[in-house]
This record gives C-alpha cells, structure tokens and sequence, in this order.
C-alpha cells in the first residue's frame, strides 16, 4: 500500500498539468497549477503514512521538506525551474549522502536505516548501497537532461513515464535480495552464473 501512496502525488500533479484547460488554465500557467496540487498530496500522502506508521522516515521528511520548499518557491517566484530541478537536487543529494557515508565513513546508510527490518550479511548490503549510489545518480542526471534540454510539458511526461526507472529498480532490488529472506540456510551469496 506505501508503494502505492507514492505515486499518488505524482500521479496527481501529472493530471492537473495535463487537464488544466478544463479547469480554465492556460498551458503557460499549468505547473503553476499542478505544483499546488503535488505539494498537497504530499502532505497527504505523509500525513496518511505516519497514521499507518506513526512515524515518517528520514527520507519522507526530505522529501515533503523539499517539494514544499521548491513548490514554495516555484509559486512565489513564478518559476518553473525550482519544481522541474527538485528531483535533480534530491536524488543527487542522495547519491553524494550514500557514497560519502559508504566510501568517506565506511557507513552502510541502507543498512542503518533498513537493518531492524532486513537481514542480510553485510557483502549484501554493500552492494545495494552500491547500486543506490548508482540509481540515485542515474535520476539525478537523467531528470537534469530532460529539465535542461527538453519542453516543459516533455519534463512532465518524463515525471510519470519516467517511473519506469525506479520500478525497475525495486523490482531489480527485490530480486537481487529475494534469495536471503527465505531462511537463515539460503543466507548465501547466490551462486554466480
């Protein structure tokens, strides 16, 4: 049901910015439009979250910190910019955090975070740090290009159409560890082809 919820802002922002004409709002004011509408669900989403939870994650509170604080801006400044370069500046905050903390401090940040809830031995979680390092940075620039070199309503199809790439992640991710979570015998670097 989490993974659902995350796609709901998104999913939200994606159709207010392509539906704005039936609300009266011109395609050179759409983001504006949809930016209220992402920076709301998010709220919601979070609030939902911490009711299931009773907490919120690190990364949530980054998250909701961050599109409030570029919607905010995006909206007082009238400028696009701020929302469209959002996810370049998160993502790629979060590969320099996870590479620095893995590589600077000899830190698993995946596995401080994650470890009460996943066992795995430690060559594991150093390769899904790795691969988090990678994906994050990937985001990162792949968000950069498409904010830099492409329109704006290109930038808000990649929004939704882009979330191939962390779905295949997770789904990459899962299988990768799936081998570990099913007993203490099979706890094993799987077998390499």
């Amino acid at each position: 049901m989490k993974t659902l919820l995350d796609f709901i802002p998104i999913l939200l922002f994606f159709a207010a910015y392509k539906l704005h004409d039936w609300f009266g709002i011109s395609k050179d004011e759409a983001i504006y439009f949809a930016t209220p509408v992402l920076m709301a669900a998010t709220v919601a989403q979070m609030a939902i979250i911490y009711w299931i939870d009773k907490k919120l994650s690190t990364m949530h509170k980054i998250t909701l910190g961050m599109i409030l604080v570029f919607g905010g801006i995006t909206l007082a400044l009238h400028d696009k910019r701020f929302i469209m370069w959002k996810p370049t500046v998160l993502y790629a905050g979060m590969a320099i955090a996870l590479a620095v903390a893995l590589w600077g401090m000899k830190i698993n940040y995946l596995k401080t975070l994650l470890g009460s809830q996943l066992e795995l031995p430690d060559a594991v979680w150093n390769k899904l740090n790795v691969a988090w390092v990678f994906y994050t940075a990937f985001m990162a620039l792949s968000n950069a290009y498409v904010a830099t070199y492409f329109s704006e309503d290109a930038w808000a199809n990649f929004k939704l159409w882009g979330y191939v790439f962390p779905l295949a992640f997770l789904i990459g991710q899962g299988l990768y560890i799936s081998p570990y979570l099913k007993g203490d015998d099979s706890k094993q670097d799987p077998p390499t082809p």
